[in-house]
C-alpha cells in the first residue's frame, strides 16, 4: 500500500504486477493501494487516464495480469485515521455465523443490518470484523458482497489465488446463487424469468438508485413460488450477473416489491408487513453451490432464515396471510 506523511504520493509510481496480484480489477487495486483516497477520485483518475497498464488508458474493470506495468500519478491522500473497532458483540455475532470453513474459503450467514465493509460514513463491517477473528489469516477477502439489510450466504477467500479462481466462477456463472424474498402481491403462474437490464441512476437529492434502462448492463433473474398468502407471495430467486440491488429492482419492476424494502418497495405494504413484526428487508442468501478447479466435490452451503423472518411467516400462515 501507497503510504505518505504528507497526504501526498510523493512522485509517480510504477508497479509491476505479481501473480499474486494478476486477475484482480484495476479499481479495486488502486483502492487498495490508495486508502485514504476517495472512491470518487480513483475513478475519475481513471476516466481521464491519469493511471495507465503498459502506458495506456484503461477502464475500471481492466483485470490485471502478470507482468503488467501500472503507473499511478501523485494523489492528494487524506490523513490517516484509527479504523474503527468492531465491538465484542459485532465480534462474537459473526463468529458465531460462520456456516462452511475450510483451508481456503468461508462462508458466513450474514445478518442483516451489518455492512460487508466498512466506508461510507462506517468505520468497519463484515470483512473488518473477520480480520479481528482471524489475525493470522493474512489474505481474507470479500469474494462478492450483499447488501447491508439483506442476510444469508457470504462467501469470502482465504488466500488470493482461490479468490481470483471464484471471481472467474462468478464471471462465468458457475456459482449457483439463490435467494428467498417474500414479495407484495399473490404471484400467479409458476417459474417466471425477469431480463431487464439495469443502471446505475444518482437523484439531484444525491440518493442513489438502480433503474431498469436499456443502456444497463445485462441482469437475469429467476423467480420460482414458495408459497403464496393473501398479501404477499415467498418466492425463491436464482440470479445471473449480481448487479447492484437486482433482485429488489427485477421484484419492483415486475409489480412485486420486496417486503420491507424502503428504496423499492411499497409503503402500504411495509406497513402492514411491520405490524406482523417484519422490521428489515426480507430477502436472504438462502445458498451458494459450487465446484473449485480441481476440486473432487462440489460446495453447497445452505444458511437458515433467522427468527425475525420466519416469525413472519409463521403469522401469515396462522391466518391465511
Amino acid at each position: 500500500m501507497l503510504q505518505s506523511s504528507n497526504s501526498m504520493t510523493p512522485k509517480t509510481v510504477i508497479l509491476s504486477i505479481s501473480e499474486e496480484r494478476a486477475g484482480q480489477r484495476i479499481d479495486n487495486f488502486l483502492i487498495s493501494q490508495l486508502k485514504g483516497v476517495p472512491k470518487s477520485r480513483i475513478y475519475r483518475l481513471l476516466r481521464k487516464g491519469e493511471v495507465r497498464v503498459n502506458k495506456g488508458r484503461i477502464k475500471a474493470d481492466y483485470r490485471l495480469q502478470v507482468g503488467d506495468s501500472v503507473r499511478i500519478p501523485p494523489v492528494r491522500m487524506a490523513p490517516p485515521k484509527d479504523a474503527g473497532v468492531p465491538s465484542d458483540q459485532v465480534i462474537k455475532r459473526i463468529s458465531e455465523s460462520v456456516i462452511y470453513e475450510d483451508d481456503a474459503l468461508m462462508i458466513i450467514n450474514k445478518p442483516s443490518g451489518l455492512a460487508v465493509h466498512g466506508g461510507s460514513g462506517l468505520s468497519y463491517g463484515v470483512i473488518e470484523a473477520l480480520r479481528v477473528i482471524y489475525p493470522n489469516a493474512k489474505s481474507l477477502e470479500l469474494v462478492h458482497r450483499l447488501d447491508k439489510h439483506t442476510s444469508g450466504c457470504l462467501l469470502i477467500a482465504k488466500k488470493r489465488s482461490v479468490l481470483r479462481q471464484l471471481h472467474e466462477l462468478f464471471r462465468h456463472n458457475q456459482i449457483q446463487k439463490r435467494y428467498i424474498a417474500l414479495l407484495k402481491g399473490q404471484w400467479q403462474g409458476g417459474k417466471q424469468q425477469v431480463d431487464a437490464p439495469l443502471l446505475k441512476n444518482t437523484l439531484r437529492s444525491g440518493e442513489r438508485m438502480v433503474i431498469v434502462d436499456p443502456e444497463g448492463k445485462s441482469a437475469l433473474s429467476f423467480f420460482r413460488p414458495i408459497s403464496v398468502y393473501s398479501d404477499a407471495s415467498l418466492v425463491e430467486i436464482e440470479i445471473r450477473s449480481g448487479r447492484t440491488h437486482q433482485i429488489r429492482v427485477h421484484g419492483a419492476h415486475i409489480g412485486f416489491p420486496i417486503a420491507g424494502d424502503e428504496k423499492y418497495g411499497h409503503n402500504g405494504f411495509n406497513q402492514m408487513m411491520k405490524s406482523r413484526g417484519l422490521h428489515r428487508l426480507f430477502l436472504h442468501a438462502k445458498s451458494l453451490e459450487f465446484k473449485l478447479p480441481g476440486a473432487d466435490q462440489s460446495i453447497n452451503v445452505v444458511s437458515p432464515m433467522s427468527d425475525a423472518l420466519t416469525t413472519v411467516l409463521h403469522s401469515l400462515e396462522q391466518d391465511g396471510g
